[in-house]
């Protein structure tokens, strides 16, 4: 059965950084494009990043441009996001997804979702 595990999450001071991992199981991770999402309670679940199975393009909201990037290591079945700057507003719960689309924000494409961490930026 499939599955994805995120860690990496905690608190952190305001314009610090974390790194995120999500750890997938190698019938999920072959050939899907990957992608990271975020939910703040009373909020939507909102995109951040994504990236290609062959990590050769990747996309981010516009939030997070310039100081979140995405990266995968095909070969430890794990995608990453290293999260730099991070602001009172980053606070949220961490998703993982994985779809056969590449490069997709709508979560509704997404077939397979982590538990999710959570991240947490005081000020």
């Amino acid at each position: 059965q499939v599955q994805l595990v995120e860690s990496g999450g905690g608190l952190v001071q305001a314009g610090g950084s974390l790194r995120l991992s999500c750890a997938a199981s190698r019938r999920t991770f072959s050939r899907y494009a990957m992608g990271w999402f975020r939910q703040a309670p009373g909020k939507e679940r909102e995109f951040v990043a994504a990236v290609s199975w062959s990590a050769g393009f990747t996309y981010y909201a516009d939030s997070v441009k310039g100081r979140f990037t995405i990266s995968r290591d095909n070969a430890k079945n794990t995608v990453y996001l290293q999260m730099n700057s991070l602001k009172p507003e980053d606070t949220a719960r961490y998703y993982c997804a994985s779809t056969p689309i590449a490069l997709d924000a709508d979560p509704r494409k997404y077939d397979y979702w982590g538990q999710g961490t959570q991240v947490t930026i005081s000020s």
